[in-house]
């Protein structure tokens, strides 16, 4: 199984297969996991956005303590961000919606 952002074939939209289950369960903390993948580089292309992206999400759908520690997380990313790059972030975690691809 491979999830993405916004429905493109695009090698850097796709998520780890480990990540996949989790992910189309909006679970939080695979979120935040890949949130810290791509900010960090590990295993996919490195990208402050989409790292933007993932975390934005995990905090949107975490439990209170942890939506506070992924919010920092999630700002100090931004704080590396232009505004037009926070805007696009902001815009791909709406538009994220888990394929149904098996």
């Amino acid at each position: 199984m491979r999830w993405h952002l916004h429905g493109r074939g695009k090698q850097s939209d796709y998520t780890t297969p480990v990540l996949s289950v989790p992910l189309r369960r909006r679970h939080s903390t695979a979120q935040y996991l890949l949130g810290l993948m791509y900010e960090m580089g590990l295993g996919i292309e490195r990208s402050d956005t989409l790292a933007y992206t993932w975390l934005n999400l995990a905090a949107a759908h975490a439990p209170l303590p942890a939506k506070e520690y992924y919010t920092r997380i999630r700002n100090t990313i931004a704080a590396k961000l232009t505004a037009v790059q926070i805007a696009n972030a902001q815009w791909l975690a709406l538009r994220f919606i888990p394929s149904a691809r098996r």
